[in-house]
């Protein structure tokens, strides 16, 4: 027999505590203009914080109580102790001084996007669910789709079709399944061991990630060596070779990922040549825009995407360039059939008149997972509050920038500039040549060979380059001032200073090279011991 309950709180009925709904419409007005002004005011004043976060690991448990709280607590609290003890948590990725990894842009009306997207809640999992939600995904897809002039076979005009995915790699998994199915039903299931997935050594992890999820065996995961002869793109004949010895293993090449504007130093792979090569052994070809399909809007970077025709599907992140919230990955495809036949499923629980009439989007047949958020409200909101001429312009404005920067770093002989610069991003260092002058352990012998480029002995010196530059970024990111990443290419590790927050002005840039020339004195001005082994 059960015994009677105990409770820890005996007046836990008292009304006196409780919140009379978890969704009262004045309440809810009344703080959310107390959090508008909280967010507003934290933008006005977002340059005062360290752009990296200064906290150690563990450092919130600390702050924090161990449990819960049992009776309710006001919004005034709550947001002072958002204030004191989440904000210094953060790395801020809206300061104009944040020049690290690639920008995450918003906008007044992608925020506001945001709150509509919430305030709805719908579940849009299949055209009734809500149909406004599937229809406009479908409309601002098509929309975006003409603005970067894609081939009408992308669009739902053109029967193909646009789907907002919350990352690359989910884009990428979904196209992989669907690439991995269309090839098992000619090769048979039991040959999902030779399947190979190709990519370069610039190509984003997402692809390695995705073909883990879909079930390629790692041997078979190719990431071709790039080179400076190419600008580190990947090389069609490389490709084309690597292909050729994979067959005569007895493989079967399945999917490509080619790339617009690489994670590294945005390097963009030659897509028209790269889809030749893959066709001939009927390859999925997949092209990630991640970062600079943005800006591929404006006319004079469509260029960069020539090409693309020869695909079979095509992402950005709007949540990247593109002024809009994370997350937000468009994602268009040739042949959405392909997406539906790998990922739907039919339970009788969804079943409705709407979707045996077969002349709806069911979306949670184009993704993941079966639930899904109104995302599209937020992009349409960008789209329309802006209009295709200024998104342009604000994407301009951060290519301007970027030039100004990379004309900074040229005056300055100490730094190099490793990569073309193609769009906002500069990637740099600190040259050996600068840093064999400023280490006066050198013998006068070992300084001739420098001065002649002699290849072995600057082979023997690289890792001593690296090292500066590494200590010049962590200098620079631990003053707070400025934030910027860092890649390796070639073996050169190289400064990324990556131009697009939505606050950044010329100001920024300005004073984030004057941190740069600062920093790089100090360092240069020591003694550098050069390992010449």
């Amino acid at each position: 027999m059960m015994g009677s309950l105990e409770f820890e709180h005996p007046q836990e009925n008292n009304s006196a505590h409780m919140t009379t709904s978890p969704l009262d419409p004045e309440e809810f007005r009344r703080q959310g203009h107390m959090v508008i002004d909280f967010i507003a005011d934290y933008y006005k004043t977002i340059e005062k914080y360290p752009v990296l976060s200064q906290v150690q690991p563990g450092y919130l448990k600390k702050r924090l109580p161990e449990s819960a709280p049992y009776d309710p607590e006001p919004i005034e609290t709550i947001l002072q102790d958002v204030q004191d003890h989440i904000v210094p948590g953060l790395t801020h990725w809206l300061s104009p001084n944040h020049f690290g990894y690639f920008p995450a842009a918003i906008s007044t009306a992608a925020f506001l996007g945001e709150m509509l997207t919430t305030g709805f809640n719908v579940v849009g999992f299949n055209w009734m669910a809500s149909p406004a939600a599937t229809e406009l995904e479908t409309i601002v897809m098509d929309w975006l789709g003409d603005m970067l002039k894609l081939p009408k076979s992308f669009l739902f005009s053109g029967n193909g079709g646009g789907v907002l995915q919350g990352t690359t790699c989910e884009a990428i998994v979904c196209t992989m399944a669907a690439a991995r199915d269309q090839m098992l039903s000619q090769i048979g299931r039991e040959n999902i061991g030779k399947l190979v997935v190709y990519g370069s050594d610039q190509t984003h992890s997402a692809l390695q990630k995705a073909s883990q999820i879909v079930g390629i065996h790692p041997k078979n995961f190719r990431a071709i060596e790039t080179t400076t002869s190419t600008s580190f793109a990947l090389s069609p004949g490389v490709l084309k070779s690597t292909i050729c010895s994979d067959i005569e293993a007895g493989l079967v090449p399945l999917f490509l990922c080619a790339t617009v504007g690489t994670t590294a130093i945005t390097a963009v792979d030659p897509l028209g040549p790269l889809c030749e090569v893959a066709k001939e052994h009927d390859m999925w070809v997949h092209v990630d825009a991640a970062y600079a399909g943005s800006a591929c809007i404006c006319p004079e970077f469509q260029y960069f995407i020539d090409g693309v025709e020869g695909a079979d599907s095509f992402s950005l992140n709007a949540h990247k360039w593109f002024f809009t919230t994370l997350d937000c990955c468009c994602l268009w495809v040739k042949n959405p059939s392909a997406l539906v036949s790998s990922l739907s499923t039919n339970p009788e629980f969804l079943r409705n008149k709407a979707t045996d009439s077969k002349q709806v989007v069911d979306y949670k047949d184009w993704q993941i997972a079966l639930s899904r958020r109104f995302k599209a409200i937020k992009l349409w909101l960008v789209l329309r509050s802006y209009g295709v001429g200024n998104l342009r312009n604000f994407l301009r404005s951060h290519v301007k920038m970027a030039k100004i920067f990379e004309g900074l770093v040229g005056m300055d002989k100490r730094f190099e500039i490793v990569a073309p610069r193609h769009f906002s991003l500069v990637c740099f260092r600190v040259s050996p040549s600068a840093i064999s002058k400023a280490n006066r352990s050198l013998s006068d012998h070992d300084n001739g060979k420098l001065k002649a480029h002699n290849y072995e002995l600057l082979n023997g010196v690289k890792c001593a380059v690296n090292e500066v530059n590494s200590k010049l970024l962590e200098a620079i990111n631990g003053s707070g001032l400025v934030y910027m990443s860092h890649a390796v290419v070639g073996g050169m590790y190289v400064l990324r200073c990556a131009i697009g927050a939505s606050l950044t002005e010329e100001k920024h840039v300005a004073m984030a090279w004057k941190v740069v020339q600062e920093h790089a004195d100090a360092i240069l001005g020591t003694k550098i011991i050069v390992d010449q082994t």
